[in-house]
């Protein structure tokens, strides 16, 4: 067993992590300023402008990607890259173009796009002067069973006509996300898991209505574009936007899905990793009753439980991701599935035990802590429930 990161690997973490040093975590506050001082604007900040040219100058641009346009790295070479930006979840990975929705809409465009639809939309979001939108989620049925969607795409002529209701679609609130990937019903008659299709919608498409930003435990992301109600009244758009086939929608969207929940985990592990250092530096510089925080027993379990669990949880990630490289996304299906349930449950009970030491200024807005735990606990949700993911992997375990 070889736990040693590779040359391109190692090179790159070096910069990274001098990036976040040099720029990115002192970029934190001028961001919170900038967004004080612009509380109605929902396009990205001129602070993140500046540090994405940087990213770009530092070779640390579109990092996710492995084909044309992208690094090209594995995902056993992305995943400790994706650590590193998860500790700064609000500029990190938007600055290196490395940011969801946007990696994952890439992916589906690279994957099943057309040629004409990887020019008019994919390239201009790996060149970053576009951002889009992910639409499957809806309020009026339980999302966690994606075949429940009611959204429908009619074929009318050389048109579909899209109609429906959808929310949580992120950077939707941002004007600059000029194209929507939305997945409705194309065939209600068909089998269970062929009756979904994905379209491309232009935001500027007549009958697109953005209702509303959502916000995630008083957090509204307005850095990423927020999260927003978004409704679909009698839209037209042509043939020629359809995603694949007719009936491949929730094919798609599982192939979307795969890789985007272990980018997700990634980054998890990088917050965990700064939460361990914010309460390491408590520890020692803290005083109760007396003597340092870090000489009661309590605190020194907090930690080294959540050292093992930094590591633990790391190490399952990385076997996910050489899985993924080795043996396919669809191999890799069960890791992806373990560490889905194990990362976002691990972090947040380290981000838990990091807000109780730090006490009052555990939930403010003085330490990232709060807003970085608001994140992780929609991982529990996002991309597939705890509960969903613990069945299938329950019965995995029983048919081997």
């Amino acid at each position: 067993m070889h736990f040693a990161y590779d040359e391109t690997t190692t090179r790159l973490q070096r910069e990274l992590t001098r990036f976040l040093d040099e720029e990115v975590y002192p970029a934190e506050p001028v961001l919170e300023a900038q967004l004080r001082a612009h509380p109605e604007r929902w396009s990205p900040q001129p602070v993140l402008r500046d540090l994405q040219a940087a990213a770009r100058a530092r070779g640390l641009w579109n990092l996710f990607h492995p084909g044309e346009g992208g690094a090209g790295l594995s995902n056993l070479q992305y995943a400790p890259l994706a650590e590193l930006s998860g500790r700064s979840l609000k500029l990190a990975p938007a600055a290196m173009n490395c940011a969801a929705p946007d990696t994952g809409n890439m992916a589906v465009l690279d994957q099943f796009g057309t040629l004409e639809q990887k020019e008019r939309w994919l390239q201009p979001l790996l060149d970053g002067t576009i951002r889009s939108a992910f639409c499957m989620t809806e309020p009026d049925v339980a999302s966690s069973d994606a075949t429940n969607i009611r959204t429908s795409i009619r074929r009318d002529g050389d048109h579909y006509v899209v109609n429906g209701r959808k929310w949580w679609t992120t950077g939707a609130m941002n004007p600059e996300a000029t194209i929507f990937i939305v997945m409705g019903k194309t065939d209600s008659d068909a089998a269970r898991h062929r009756q979904q299709s994905q379209v491309l919608v232009p935001r500027n498409t007549p009958g697109v209505t953005v209702v509303r930003p959502l916000k995630v435990f008083g957090y509204d992301d307005r850095d990423h574009g927020g999260h927003a109600e978004v409704r679909f009244d009698d839209v037209r758009v042509p043939v020629a936007n359809l995603i694949a086939k007719e009936g491949d929608g929730f094919a798609i969207a599982q192939a979307r899905l795969g890789p985007g929940r272990i980018h997700h985990c990634m980054r998890a592990i990088g917050s965990a990793e700064r939460a361990l250092e914010l309460m390491s530096e408590r520890a020692v510089t803290r005083t109760t009753f007396g003597r340092a925080l870090g000489d009661h027993g309590v605190v020194r379990e907090w930690l080294a439980e959540s050292r093992i669990a930094i590591e633990a949880n790391r190490l399952l990630v990385l076997k996910a991701a050489w899985l993924m490289d080795t043996q396919g996304n669809k191999a890799a299906h069960s890791a992806i599935q373990a560490i889905k349930i194990s990362v976002p449950r691990a972090v947040e009970q380290i981000l838990s035990r990091a807000v109780q030491l730090f006490g009052a200024a555990g939930v403010s807005d003085d330490t990232p802590l709060a807003e970085m735990f608001a994140s992780i606990r929609t991982m529990r949700i996002i991309d597939g429930p705890d509960e969903v993911h613990l069945s299938a992997y329950g019965k995995a375990q029983l048919t081997r």
